[in-house]
């Protein structure tokens, strides 16, 4: 078994790995793991995490309260949305936020994740849909990503981030690189006139080759939350007005309802609209 100390020099350098490839800037982000029902290690608030030794990494109980820090320290403010995680999702064993360029581009343009492009995103990481708005530090944005956490491994924040969760710190860790790669594969096929998309019988196939190998985690490729279809990737329902389950999932590719044929003119404003939101948010005319 792994010690606490080794396990704070984990959370270090998965820090150092975040800030170096721009996921986070400054003071932002935070890491947590799961020592045991009721003690969890956590990164600290307004510290950048790319320079955090071991001695800055807190360690609190499931309501997040402090058990243990060094003076100067305090957990991270953001706490509490790792707790739920914990608390819904028994299986889970680390979380990480952060603000990777791409996937947070996505977050403010308000659009999810859905579309079926490469085989390890279907396999591995599944839809990443966004959780409605919350203000940082408080209950909002638990409350908000509640209803998410049975179903999907990863969300999108609006207007705020992505969050990612696994049985271990490594894994939570790739899934926010998944993430974002699939993010920045997305966007720029788009420039390139739209991304071809898997049918549904190739999502299939993924989703039985996922089914083979026991995958960890719940993206849900056992299931689809639209009964009436064989997948949730980009199927419609977790985005139409109908949708009850997930009421704020309100971006849609492919129509209001399942099985709708997408408007070629209103796809390519589409496509242009995005393309403009996503390029402001980088600074890109």
């Amino acid at each position: 078994m792994v010690n606490e100390f080794e396990i704070k020099k984990q959370i270090c350098d998965i820090g150092r790995r975040i800030y170096n490839r721009n996921m986070v800037a400054a003071n932002d982000g935070n890491i947590s793991v799961k020592l045991n029902d009721n003690e969890f290690l956590c990164t600290p608030t307004g510290v950048s995490k790319g320079f955090m030794t071991p001695e800055y990494i807190c360690k609190v109980n499931a309501k997040g309260e402090v058990i243990q820090a060094n003076p100067g320290f305090k957990p991270s403010s953001e706490i509490k949305m790792h707790m739920r995680v914990y608390e819904k999702r028994p299986d889970v064993g680390s979380v990480v936020h952060a603000h990777p360029i791409y996937a947070t581009s996505f977050a403010i343009a308000g659009i999810p994740l859905t579309q079926p492009i490469m085989p390890e995103a279907v396999i591995a990481l599944g839809c990443v849909p966004i959780a409605e708005y919350g203000t940082p530090s408080t209950m909002e944005i638990p409350d908000n990503l509640e209803k998410y956490l049975p179903y999907f491994d990863a969300v999108l924040l609006e207007n705020h981030g992505a969050l990612t969760w696994s049985t271990d710190l490594n894994a939570a860790y790739m899934k926010m690189e998944s993430v974002e790669f699939y993010a920045q594969l997305l966007y720029q096929s788009k420039l390139l006139g739209g991304p071809k998309e898997f049918d549904e019988k190739n999502i299939e196939k993924l989703y039985a080759i996922r089914r083979k190998f026991g995958m960890p985690g719940k993206h849900p490729a056992n299931i689809c939350l639209n009964k009436d279809k064989l997948n949730c990737h980009n199927c419609g329902a977790c985005a139409g007005e109908d949708y009850k389950q997930f009421p704020g999932y309100q971006y849609d590719f492919v129509g209001k309802n399942c099985g709708d044929k997408k408007d070629n003119a209103a796809d390519a404003e589409l496509v242009a609209n995005i393309t403009k939101q996503v390029m402001a948010q980088l600074g890109m005319k």
